[in-house]
């Protein structure tokens, strides 16, 4: 069985964990490291996951909500940090990732990361040195996770299409960003292709992304403050309604599709259950 499990999603930190536990023994990586190494022991209270199950750990992008506690956690978990050469140059000279071992990855390669698990990165538009994506294979299915992402490309289009369970950004509200309290360099920043998703961007892709064989959709990344669950779920549920999805709970309808997709959103500092997918 596929285990997914979300330690914290958004400006507060980001990390994720993702593995199998095909043979009786969960194992898998971790998806960027923005939680301390205390809170992610806390997380860890009831599931059969432990420190042993991670074999490596991938990073999306040097920004500090994604790697600030990369260095110690690296180092506690004694697995090495995977990602782009210049993704890992940048947080050699970081402040705040101190010492890792470093394994680099070309985008658009595949690459073993942990038993059983290949791994893909694809670039994103995103303001920092370097931003990717992961599409990641595990008993014959594919997961692909785009957080922080200012805008969809071709190729994280195709990839999701071909997805069993997809992690998307869905970061802002346009009324909300607009109407708030950021001041205009921010606002822009935000919403002009390399800060954050919005919505109804998210929106857009879902309706691209969604065909038969996808039964999991996590939005991920939301604004604390531009942006509430209940805004960025009613514009998935939405869309993905309008090309014939059925969401769990749903009833299903003649000639409709018939296997149900589980919408969810990801807390934004608060682990989640460990899924199985």
């Amino acid at each position: 069985m596929i285990r997914f499990k979300s330690f914290s999603s958004g400006s507060c930190g980001n990390c994720s964990f993702l593995g199998t536990d095909a043979g009786g023994t969960l194992k898998g990586v971790l998806i960027d490291a923005g939680v301390g190494w205390r809170s992610f022991l806390r997380s860890l209270v009831g599931e059969r996951l432990d420190a042993g199950s991670i074999g490596a750990i991938l990073i999306t992008h040097d920004h500090y909500d994604h790697i600030r506690h990369l260095g110690s956690l690296s180092k506690k978990l004694s697995v090495p940090v995977i990602s782009t050469e210049t993704i890992l140059h940048a947080l050699r000279h970081h402040p705040y990732t101190g010492e890792f071992t470093g394994r680099a990855m070309a985008c658009g390669e595949w690459i073993p990361v942990a038993e059983g698990i290949e791994a893909l990165c694809f670039r994103v538009p995103h303001d920092a040195a370097e931003t990717v994506g992961y599409a990641i294979r595990l008993e014959g299915r594919l997961f692909v996770i785009m957080t922080d992402i200012g805008e969809m490309t071709s190729e994280a289009l195709s990839l999701a299409r071909q997805a069993d369970t997809v992690v998307i950004e869905s970061n802002y509200d346009p009324q909300m960003l607009i109407g708030g309290s950021y001041d205009y360099a921010l606002k822009i920043r935000i919403s002009k292709g390399h800060g954050h998703l919005s919505n109804p961007a998210c929106a857009d892709a879902l309706r691209e992304i969604w065909h038969p064989g996808l039964r999991n959709v996590f939005l991920c990344h939301l604004s604390a403050n531009n942006n509430t669950p209940e805004l960025a779920l009613a514009s998935a549920r939405a869309a993905l309604s309008s090309v014939g999805a059925l969401l769990s709970g749903e009833v299903p309808q003649p000639g409709g599709c018939d296997r149900p997709l589980a919408l969810r959103v990801l807390p934004r500092a608060l682990a989640t259950p460990l899924f199985t997918l």
